[in-house]
């Protein structure tokens, strides 16, 4: 899928990237700044870009091709389907500001907790994974420009990897099987509340884009091939 890069505060998100422990490579659905308002002024924390698997475009196509870049991004419904869509996610958090792991994790999993309490469907095992997603994170610092690596399976396995830096590490990372904190963590950048709107902005440009693209391209097809006809 060709697609143009994105630079989010200095922070590059190549065009592609390739998850660890994946088989193909995903192109960039969209990127953008994590942070707050602190005291008057905008602080920024992340820089976050989301991946997804060619087959995201057909998938995603059957629903929402011919919507605008505004109609996507202010429809909470398309982010579900990307969340939950059955193909594979990817989202790589590099740091602007310095994190330590336990509050970065500590964060995730409290929101996350709230959501499946209040939506009744919290359960001994996803306590279990929570707890197993903080443990992973517990020793770990995030100085500037390293990342946290998301890859988000449609069988609803989280895998987590680190760097010290942009790259993508090739081998994979730590695999938590759990289908709702697989689909959580990415809800919590770009669903309805997710953390980072400037992402979901972006990811709802270039998608809508890649589906008017793809709509054109198939028309374009279906012109082109030779029509028989029987008596």
């Amino acid at each position: 899928m060709a697609v143009p890069e994105v630079v989010v505060d200095g922070v590059v998100f190549p065009p592609a990237a390739r998850p660890p422990g994946s088989a193909g490579s995903h192109f960039l659905g969209g990127a953008g700044v994590r942070g707050l308002e602190i005291g008057g002024n905008f602080v920024k924390f992340t820089a976050i870009g989301v991946y997804l698997e060619d087959a995201a475009v057909p998938a995603l196509a059957r629903k929402w091709a011919g919507k605008t870049a505004g109609e996507l991004a202010s429809d909470a419904a398309f982010f579900r389907d990307v969340v939950t869509g059955g193909f594979e996610k990817f989202a790589r958090v590099t740091m602007i500001r310095p994190l330590t792991g336990e509050q970065y994790a500590g964060k995730v999993a409290e929101n996350c907790v709230a959501y499946w309490k209040a939506a009744g469907l919290y359960t001994d095992a996803e306590g279990v994974a929570v707890e197993k997603f903080k443990q992973v994170f517990k020793p770990h610092t995030f100085p500037p420009g390293a990342s946290i690596h998301f890859t988000h399976s449609p069988a609803g396995v989280l895998t987590v990897a680190f760097s010290r830096d942009s790259s993508v590490p090739v081998a994979g990372g730590v695999a938590i099987d759990n289908k709702l904190l697989c689909e959580a963590v990415l809800e919590s950048i770009i669903g309805e509340h997710g953390v980072s709107p400037a992402a979901k902005l972006s990811l709802a440009a270039r998608v809508s884009e890649l589906l008017t693209k793809g709509t054109a391209a198939a028309a374009a097809a279906l012109r082109a091939e030779p029509v028989s006809v029987t008596a």
